[in-house]
């Protein structure tokens, strides 16, 4: 997994130290992502299937996707698709992905980069893997990451952020043995690039075998961790997490994970995202590809799309 790594991970900015009396999060639980076919046909993980949304606020919706190694010829997208209530996050781990939308965004991601786009009060765009890489084939990793928008920026005019993997902040665990990357909010002093709308912490991290992470978490923030490879534990009572699996915290002050000293040879290391942000705590109406707060939102949105509201497929990007 190559994203974003660097020669001396002691040369980074430690992770602060948890206070005295800082309370480690509990697992409240552990659930196994399903897997499943997004777009033309590309493998996901469902990672927040069978969790309930009121755990997951202010986020909807995570797919890992991949881990695949393709064929020439095999690599495949999505067709063009609307969006509106919410914003996307596409984050590549291994190989490229291409994005165009209806506002005029879009560019290449690979090795750590990431776009964000907010598609507010509505948007069309299409994902694609590049013609280079359909041509060559290729190992393919990444997530996205669905994050709800509230009610008063339900309509907010869409935006794309083109997050470059050197962007990201950068931290070390005390001992080197973990390496952090804040892709938005922040950890101690570390902010991320990404900007938004609701108060969020994401961040990807990389555990070498044996070692521990402990970040500090903001009280009023929920809590998540999802295990992207590798395998180890989560929280302080040491709940067991591997490849494909959630773990939802309960209510505390840092975030603790441990990397097994003993790594399978195809995941040499544990590879986790942690995120959480503020409850919205507001209904969400949610079908396809549309995140409201009241059916008939969702009804007006399909209205607005097929009379061609949400935007038109530029003839040149």
């Amino acid at each position: 997994m190559p994203a974003v790594t660097v020669d001396d991970v002691l040369s980074l900015p430690r992770v602060p130290a948890p206070a005295l009396a800082a309370i480690d999060r509990p697992v409240r639980s552990v659930t196994t992502s399903p897997r499943g076919f997004e777009g033309e046909g590309f493998p996901v993980r469902r990672a927040f299937a069978g969790v309930d949304l009121a755990d997951l606020d202010p986020f909807v919706h995570l797919d890992q996707m991949g881990e695949v190694e393709y064929a020439p010829g095999e690599p495949k997208g999505t067709a063009w698709h609307p969006h509106r209530g919410f914003e996307t996050v596409t984050y590549m781990i291994d190989g490229e992905m291409a994005h165009q939308d209806s506002n005029g965004g879009g560019g290449l991601i690979t090795n750590g980069d990431t776009q964000w786009m907010t598609a507010g009060s509505g948007i069309l765009h299409i994902e694609t893997p590049p013609e280079a890489l359909v041509m060559s084939g290729g190992l393919f990793h990444g997530f996205q990451l669905w994050v709800n928008l509230p009610r008063d920026n339900k309509m907010a005019p869409p935006r794309y952020q083109d997050i470059r993997g050197a962007k990201v902040g950068l931290l070390s665990s005390a001992d080197g043995g973990a390496l952090v990357r804040v892709i938005a909010g922040s950890l101690g002093d570390v902010a991320g690039p990404g900007s938004t709308y609701t108060p969020i912490t994401l961040a990807h991290a990389t555990l070498q075998p044996g070692a521990s992470l402990t970040l500090p978490w903001r009280p009023d923030f929920n809590a998540l961790v999802y295990a992207l490879s590798g395998s180890g534990t989560v929280g302080g009572e040491g709940r067991p997490l591997r490849s494909g699996q959630l773990a939802v915290l309960g209510a505390g002050d840092t975030v603790t994970v441990l990397a097994d000293a003993s790594q399978d040879s195809r995941s040499p290391e544990l590879e986790v995202l942690v995120l959480g942000g503020r409850p919205i705590r507001e209904p969400v109406a949610w079908y396809g590809p549309f995140v409201m707060n009241e059916e008939s939102e969702v009804r007006q949105a399909f209205a607005d799309f097929q009379a061609g509201r949400l935007g038109t497929v530029p003839a040149q990007h």
